[in-house]
C-alpha cells in the first residue's frame, strides 16, 4: 500500500474550527483514500492520501461480476483504511464518504459486494452514476479553471479515461456546455479484443478505429471561434506526465506534447502486462489499463487537431472533499451550470427561449411564494425551473402530442449534473404542463414512489399557472405577489390594459393546481401603489 503526504493548499488558522474528513474512491484498478481537514468556511486542507491496486474492473468487464477473491481483497484494503481513519479520529458517518464507479455499478453481484463491505468494515459504499461523476469532476477541476488564464476564454475539453468509460466535459469560458460518458474504458477495450487472435499491431489498429468511431462527433460540440484546450485527468495520464514533464508535481498544471505522448504510447503498447510492471514499476492493475488509456488520450488529441495535452493532478477525491466542505451540493454555481446545460438543449430544439425563460422565472416565483403549501426542497425548485425551460421542446418533433415529445427528448438527452432519476422528474413535470393530470398508469410516473409522485403533481400544477401568466408570450407580467384569502390563492400582478388572454389561459389551466393544493385561483391587477383594480376570478 502506498501513501503520500500532500502539502496543504492554504494554512488554517489555529483559531478556526476544523473537522477531519475522508473520502474513498473504489475504482476499476485501485482503491484510493484522501484524508483532509475542513474549516468553518469550507476550505479543504489535504493531509494524506493512500492507494492500493485491486482487480475490480478486470472482473466486471471480463466476467460480468466481481470474484470472491477480489471482494476479500477489497475488504482487506478497506479494513486497513478504517484503521488509518481511527488515527485521525474519523469515526462518524458524516465524516466519511465512500463511492464506487462503473466497475461496481455494472457488476451483476453489486449488492453482494456492497453488503460484504458493510458487514466487514461498517463502511457504506455508494455507487455513483455518470451524472454524479461529471458533477464531482467539475467540482475538482473548478479551482484550476478559475486560476489559469488560458482557460478563461477557451473551450476546454476535460477528459478522464477510466477502466469502464471515458468521461468528457466540454467547458466554454468556465461554463459547462456538454457532458457525456462514453463506453470506452481501457479495460472495456481490452475485453472487446480479448477473444481476437491477432498481432499486437492489428489489435492496436482495431483499438484506434474504435476510439475514432466513438469520439468522432465530439468536434460538433466544440465552438470553432475559441481556442481549444485538452485537459486530462486520471492515473494513466499522470504516469505519462511523471515521465515526460520535467519536475512535474501533481498540484501544478503540466503540458505533454502530442509527439512525446505518441512515442510513450508506442513504447507501452507492444509490452505485456508483466513487462510493463517490470519496466515502469507499476502494479498489475495499473499495467493493464496503461496502453489502451494512452491510446484514447492520443486519439482524442488527434480528433481535436491539437498538438499538446494539459495534465492536472485533480481527481474525483478532490471534488468529493470540496462537496464535504460545502453545506449542500446544490451550490448556486452548480445550479447555474445545470441550467446552462438545459438552455443548450432548448436551443438545439429551437425553443422559444424568451417565453421559456420567463415561464421558468415565474415558476420560481410561485415556488418561493408557496413554500408553506408545497413543503419541497431546493432540489425540487431546480427540477421545476428546468421543466419550465424545456416544457415546449417537443415542438421540435411535432405540435401534436408536444408534451409527450418533450418528455421523450428530456429523458433521452444528457443534462449536466442530473442523475437519471432527476432527469425523469424533470421530464414528467414537463410532460404534465398541459392536458391530462398525472395517472398511475402513465409510463414513468408509475415507477415513482409516493413522495416523488406527489412532488411531480405539485410542481406540474405550479408550472401550469406560470405558463398561463405568459399566455400572450410577450413577457408583460412580472413581479407577481401571492396572498391567501380563506381557500383562495390571490395572484396580484402590475396593472395591464388587457389581461384577458392570461385570464382565459388560467381558467383552462387551473384545475390541477386546485386539485392538488385545494385553493381556488384568482388574478388581480394593481393600479398605482396600494390600489387594487377589478379582480377576475379565473
Amino acid at each position: 500500500m502506498s501513501g503520500t503526504i500532500i502539502p496543504p493548499e492554504k494554512p488554517v488558522s489555529a483559531a478556526e474550527s476544523v473537522r477531519p474528513v475522508a473520502v474513498v474512491d473504489v475504482g476499476t484498478s485501485s482503491i484510493r483514500m484522501a484524508i483532509a481537514e475542513v474549516d468553518d468556511s469550507g476550505r479543504v486542507r489535504p493531509l494524506e492520501t493512500l492507494s492500493q491496486g485491486v482487480s475490480l474492473g478486470k472482473d466486471t468487464f471480463t466476467k460480468g461480476s466481481i470474484e470472491s477473491e477480489t471482494i476479500e481483497e477489497c475488504v482487506r484494503v478497506l479494513q486497513a483504511y478504517r484503521d488509518k481513519l481511527v488515527e485521525y479520529a474519523i469515526d462518524r458517518p458524516e465524516q466519511i464518504r465512500v463511492v464506487a464507479t462503473s466497475a461496481v455499478r455494472e457488476a451483476a453481484n453489486q449488492l453482494a459486494f456492497l453488503d460484504r463491505i458493510y458487514i466487514a468494515t461498517g463502511l457504506t459504499v455508494q455507487p455513483v452514476d455518470e451524472a454524479e461523476v461529471h458533477r464531482i469532476t467539475y467540482r475538482s477541476i473548478q479551482p484550476l479553471l478559475k486560476a489559469e488564464p488560458q482557460f478563461a476564454n477557451a473551450t476546454t475539453i476535460i477528459c478522464e479515461v477510466g477502466g469502464g468509460s471515458t468521461e468528457l466535459l466540454v467547458v466554454e469560458r468556465g461554463n459547462v456546455k456538454y457532458s457525456h460518458s462514453f463506453r470506452l474504458g481501457s479495460l472495456r477495450l481490452r475485453q472487446t479484443l480479448q477473444a481476437l487472435r491477432a498481432s499486437q499491431a492489428k489489435l492496436r489498429e482495431i483499438m484506434e478505429l474504435e476510439i475514432q468511431q466513438t469520439l468522432e462527433d465530439l468536434p460538433h460540440h466544440v465552438s470553432s471561434d475559441l481556442p481549444v484546450r485538452l485537459l486530462a485527468l486520471g492515473g494513466d495520464i499522470r504516469f505519462a506526465a511523471d515521465r515526460l514533464v520535467p519536475h512535474w508535481e501533481e498540484e501544478n498544471l503540466g503540458t505533454i506534447s502530442l509527439p512525446d505522448l505518441e512515442r510513450l504510447c508506442d513504447d507501452v503498447i507492444p509490452l505485456s502486462d508483466d513487462a510493463i510492471v517490470r519496466e515502469f514499476h507499476l502494479t498489475l492493475p495499473e499495467a493493464e489499463t496503461l496502453g489502451p488509456a494512452l491510446l484514447v488520450y492520443v486519439g482524442l488529441a488527434r480528433i481535436l487537431g491539437l498538438d499538446e495535452v494539459k495534465v492536472t493532478g485533480a481527481n474525483l477525491r478532490d471534488g468529493l472533499l470540496r462537496e464535504m466542505g460545502d453545506e449542500s451540493i446544490w451550490t448556486e454555481d452548480f445550479r447555474n451550470q445545470i441550467i446552462r446545460s438545459a438552455l443548450e438543449l432548448g436551443r438545439k430544439c429551437q425553443f422559444d427561449e424568451a417565453h421559456a425563460v420567463h415561464v421558468a422565472n415565474l415558476s420560481r416565483d410561485l415556488f418561493i411564494a408557496l413554500r408553506e403549501e408545497h413543503g419541497l426542497d431546493e432540489r425540487a425548485e431546480l427540477i421545476l425551473y428546468l421543466a419550465a425551460l424545456l416544457h415546449e421542446i417537443g415542438n421540435f418533433v411535432s405540435h401534436t402530442s408536444m408534451h409527450k415529445h418533450s418528455m421523450y427528448l428530456i429523458q433521452n438527452s444528457e443534462l449536466f449534473g442530473l442523475s437519471p432519476s432527476d432527469v425523469l422528474l424533470v421530464a414528467l413535470v414537463a410532460r404534465y404542463h398541459r392536458r391530462a393530470s398525472p395517472k398511475p398508469t402513465h409510463q414513468g410516473f408509475n415507477t415513482l414512489d409516493r413522495d416523488q409522485r406527489v412532488a411531480v403533481s405539485k410542481l406540474a400544477a405550479m408550472l401550469r399557472i406560470a405558463i398561463a401568466l405568459d399566455a400572450s408570450r410577450n413577457q408583460r407580467i412580472n413581479g407577481i405577489e401571492c396572498t391567501r384569502e380563506r381557500k383562495r390563492l390571490i395572484i396580484t400582478v402590475p396593472h395591464r390594459d388587457d389581461v384577458s388572454v392570461e385570464q382565459l389561459a388560467l381558467r383552462n389551466g387551473r384545475s390541477l393546481f386546485e386539485e392538488i393544493y385545494g385553493r381556488e385561483v384568482m388574478l388581480r391587477t394593481r393600479i398605482g401603489e396600494g390600489l387594487k383594480g377589478p379582480s377576475s376570478q379565473l
